[in-house]
């Protein structure tokens, strides 16, 4: 099997994209580990695969794969890479690109130097929805690792989150925690987990251990959950400007059951074929 594909990064988030439109694509775990293997392979944080969309309501089907090789619900920073894949491929020359996900339908807009605007859809804060196992919904929560109180706020943007306060991002304890965490009974599906610095009400820090892949430099869902569990506590304004290791993401969240609105920059790195 030989295909092409195409390597691109959102804020240092990398991705190998794949056109499964032109050409066939069946791929084991092992096969995308193998992909996704820095130093073997082509290296990357999630492959992503374009497929035709069979729902009358979006132009394609988005499919991630993390670097482990499971297939995952959402990457936001994937979406916007995806947007300008689909575009520099000739799959679209539409501004406003409707994709299905695992999880839901969500739209990418390209605008002006390869920004791409996604609404990622209304965050979901029920427990069982997420999952996370609560007896009822809260603004936060604490768990016992170790014997020591840990507090987080629980969401999803299609993908599990838990996002932690704080004090000095640098310093945090990102893969150490993050790995209990995500071990934690409490999310049955595992989770991703962020640590939030607040610099204001309009701008945070922040770092995010992923599931299947550990901290990346950067991630979109992520970015739309601190933000999300900022202003259900009340301690962030409407926009915000996250900052994360690769650079800066705007977030824009009006709450209730208004969508999250996420901004940023996308870049293609280079082309190749691989064969297996």
């Amino acid at each position: 099997m030989q295909f092409n594909f195409t390597k691109m990064h959102g804020l240092g988030n990398d991705f190998v994209v794949i056109n499964g439109i032109d050409q066939s694509i069946s791929l084991s775990p092992k096969q995308i580990k193998f992909i996704a293997d820095r130093h073997f392979g082509i290296g990357c944080d999630q492959l992503l695969l374009v497929e035709k969309s069979e729902d009358k309501r979006a132009d394609f089907r988005y499919r991630i794969f993390n670097a482990n090789g499971e297939e995952v619900e959402q990457c936001g920073n994937g979406a916007r890479c995806f947007a300008v894949f689909v575009r520099d491929e000739g799959l679209t020359d539409k501004t406003e690109i409707p994709v299905i996900t695992k999880t839901g339908r969500i739209v990418l807009k390209v605008e002006e130097n390869n920004q791409v605007t996604v609404n990622m859809g209304v965050p979901e804060l029920q427990p069982e929805n997420i999952p996370f196992l609560a007896k009822k919904q809260a603004d936060s929560y604490t768990l016992d690792i170790d014997g020591k109180a840990v507090t987080l706020s629980a969401v999803s943007m299609g993908n599990p989150h838990a996002v932690i306060l704080v004090d000095d991002v640098e310093n945090a304890p990102v893969a150490e925690l993050g790995q209990k965490i995500q071990k934690d009974p409490s999310f049955p599906n595992s989770v991703n987990v962020g640590f939030m610095q607040i610099i204001d009400r309009n701008n945070i820090r922040l770092r995010v251990y992923e599931r299947g892949v550990g901290e990346t430099q950067a991630c979109g869902t992520g970015a739309c959950a601190a933000v999300v569990a900022g202003r259900i506590r009340k301690l962030l304004g409407e926009k915000v400007t996250v900052n994360l290791p690769g650079g800066n993401l705007s977030i824009r969240w009006a709450g209730g059951q208004n969508p999250v609105m996420m901004t940023g920059a996308t870049a293609s790195v280079f082309k190749g074929t691989i064969s297996f």
